[in-house]
Formats: structure tokens, C-alpha cells, sequence
């Protein structure tokens, strides 16, 4: 085990981060306010998963990813072989081999792209190629239970840290964009209930990611949006950071956050923004839970500009809810599915009004 190092960019007190090598080669970072001196519990090695691969579908123009291993992966442990807990003394090995941590990301066991990819068969006719990227796993605490809001101001801070430090890594190791981002609920598929995020990292930029920095590059203005929107579609602003409900919103009570300058991402935020970035992630998931009442299924994504930057780049973490009421799920049907046209089914400004109701 290395030592821990004082991370170069921290939001409010200083954030360490100590590396592990993993008995089966994967390295794990543990993240905190401290440096981890933990000793090391009992682990073993597994089977590990190198990726899958990448085909180009010919009529969407489109890379998709195929990693048939990931069916193996975890579903939906007892709370007593929960894989993302600490590693108590003589209970079950876990991912993370110490009795304690407060934040940890670790290399996706089940990972769908790889730095070492090299699967691709050769298929007449169809364009493919190894996945390369990485996976990771983000662990937000200890904690069997929780969410971004109730991890706490600090610990989102901590996480924003983390996600920087990753940025930067996953961008030197060849990663051309980055996505952070959490998948809340069993509507969206959750497998593992302890709170946790991931990272993907694409060797190629995805197509969505492509297109935003096409427009961001022909001209288009977010920070006038922003302006434009608010305050009639704002919930308010935290750290000159932004949240609002955008007035071309596709899921019903989506959400952005933006700095309302223009940022290419969390690494290019003043320490005032990233504060205001920790706000709104839990304030954004506390709404929720309160609206939907119960803890809600959500999508949350950063959108970043990719390695090396982008013209006029501006960033946004954007939340897409999976329900539409409460106990009612907004299904992405044969219309959204085939074609990309969504029907939305609460208007902007219906939403807006109903989240600003539930302000602390």
C-alpha cells in the first residue's frame, strides 16, 4: 500500500488519498479528510473481467458496447454479503479490504471497458473493436443506506475531489471523455442498493457527448439560457452555481446544475462553484425523495468537455427522473426508443413550481 498524498485540488479542508493494489490486480483509492492507516483485512483474488467490445451500427451511426460477462454480474446481495461494505474483522470479504474508509473508487470487477480490451471477433460486414476505457466504481461511505443527500455537505465534497483526481487520471491514461455518474432506484436497474456511482471512461466520445460539443462549438450559449430561464424555471442559485428545470426538459422534473459561468468541468470551478456543485447534488436528491415520496429513481450524469477541452464547452450535471408522479414510472416506449422523440408528460413550468414548493 502507498502512501497517502495531499490531492493538489480540495474543496473546503484537505482531501487525501491512499492507493491499494487489490489481490487480484485491480487498484482501489480510498478518499477522505484524513490519510487512511488502516490495516489490511483478509482478501482474495478473482476472476477479473478485461472488457468487452465496441460495434458501429450502420443505420444510427453509433458505437454500442457488448459485454456478455456483465450478466454475472452482482444481483441484489442479502445486506450481509454486501460487496461494497467495509471488510469487518471475521466477517465476509468485501471490495474494500479495511475495517473502515470514508469514500472509495475501485476498478469495476464486471467492467465493460478496459485499458486492456482486446475481445473483438471478426464479423463480416460489421465494423467493431476491443472496448478499450475504464470502469470504476464509486463507494459514497461505509453506509449500507443513504443517498447524496444524506452522505452529508462534507463527504459530497470529498466525492467532488475524488471525481476531479479521476478526471485528471483517466484523461493521462488515454481516455478521450469521462462520465461520472449514479443510477438511483430499482426502476432504473439498480443491482447493489449500498449508495455508489460510477465512472465510465470512453476511449470514444459517445455520440450524445459529440453532439453538445458540436454545438457548444457552432455558438450555442448556455450561460444565456441559464439567464433567459431564470428565475422562473430556477430553484436558485448556491456558489454561482445554477438549478434549474430546462425550459426544453425531456424528462419530467429534470434538473441541471451549471456554473453560470462557463466551465469546461469540475476541474476548471472556482472553489466557490464545486461548493455550490456539493449544495445542489443534495439538495437536487432531497427534493425528490419529498416529491415522489419515497427515495426516487433517478439518472444523474456530469457532462464535461472532453480531454484536451472543447471551444465554448459549457459543463452541467443533469439529473433525469424515471417517475412522473409518485408510484408512477415514466417508461421510454416504441416512440422514444425507436426514434429519440420524446413524449413528456409535466411541462417545464409545472415542474419547476412543484420542486421550488419543497425548498428547505
Amino acid at each position: 500500500m502507498s502512501a497517502p498524498i495531499a490531492l493538489p485540488r480540495s474543496i473546503g479542508a484537505q482531501t487525501y488519498r491512499r492507493d491499494h493494489r487489490k489481490a487480484d490486480g485491480r487498484i482501489l483509492h480510498l478518499y477522505g479528510r484524513t490519510p487512511h492507516d488502516l490495516p489490511l483485512q483478509s482478501e482474495s483474488a478473482d476472476e477479473i473481467a478485461q472488457g468487452g467490445e465496441i460495434r458501429h451500427h450502420p443505420l444510427r451511426d453509433e458505437w454500442n458496447v457488448y459485454a456478455a460477462h456483465r450478466q454475472n454480474r452482482t444481483f441484489k446481495p442479502s445486506a450481509a454479503d454486501d460487496p461494497l461494505a467495509p471488510t469487518r474483522p471475521d466477517g465476509p470479504e468485501t471490495e474494500i479490504p479495511f475495517s473502515d474508509f470514508e469514500l472509495a473508487i475501485f476498478e469495476n470487477k464486471f467492467a465493460a471497458f478496459h485499458p486492456s480490451a482486446s475481445n473483438a471477433a471478426m464479423l463480416p460486414g460489421i465494423t467493431n473493436e476491443p472496448a478499450k476505457g475504464a470502469c470504476d466504481v464509486v463507494v459514497y461511505g461505509p453506509e449500507a443506506s443513504g443517498n447524496l443527500h444524506s452522505i452529508g455537505e462534507d463527504r459530497r465534497q470529498v466525492l467532488i475531489a475524488a471525481l476531479i483526481d479521476r478526471y485528471e487520471t483517466l484523461f493521462k491514461t488515454g481516455c478521450n471523455y469521462v462520465l461520472p455518474f449514479e443510477n438511483r432506484g430499482d426502476e432504473v436497474g439498480v443491482t447493489l442498493h449500498h449508495p455508489h456511482g460510477q465512472i465510465y471512461g470512453f476511449e470514444r466520445v459517445p455520440e450524445i457527448q459529440q453532439r453538445a460539443i458540436d454545438a457548444f462549438a457552432g455558438g450555442y450559449d448556455l450561460a444565456s439560457e441559464i439567464t433567459a430561464a431564470l428565475p422562473d424555471y430556477g430553484l436558485g442559485e448556491a456558489g454561482s452555481v445554477a438549478a434549474f428545470v430546462p425550459r426544453f426538459a425531456r424528462f419530467p422534473y429534470e434538473v441541471w446544475l451549471a456554473p453560470r459561468i462557463r466551465r469546461d468541468g469540475p476541474w476548471d470551478c472556482t472553489d466557490e462553484e464545486l461548493g455550490g456543485l456539493a449544495y445542489w447534488l443534495g439538495e437536487v436528491t432531497r427534493r425528490y425523495d419529498a416529491l415522489f415520496q419515497q427515495p426516487a429513481a433517478t439518472m444523474m450524469a456530469f457532462h464535461a468537455a472532453p480531454a484536451g477541452g472543447s471551444e465554448n464547452y459549457h459543463f452541467t450535471v443533469q439529473f433525469y427522473p424515471l417517475l412522473r408522479a409518485p408510484g408512477r414510472q415514466k417508461y421510454l416506449a416504441s416512440v422514444e426508443q425507436h426514434t429519440g422523440t420524446f413524449t413528456v408528460d409535466v411541462m417545464p413550468e409545472s415542474a419547476i413550481a412543484a420542486l421550488r414548493e419543497l425548498g428547505s
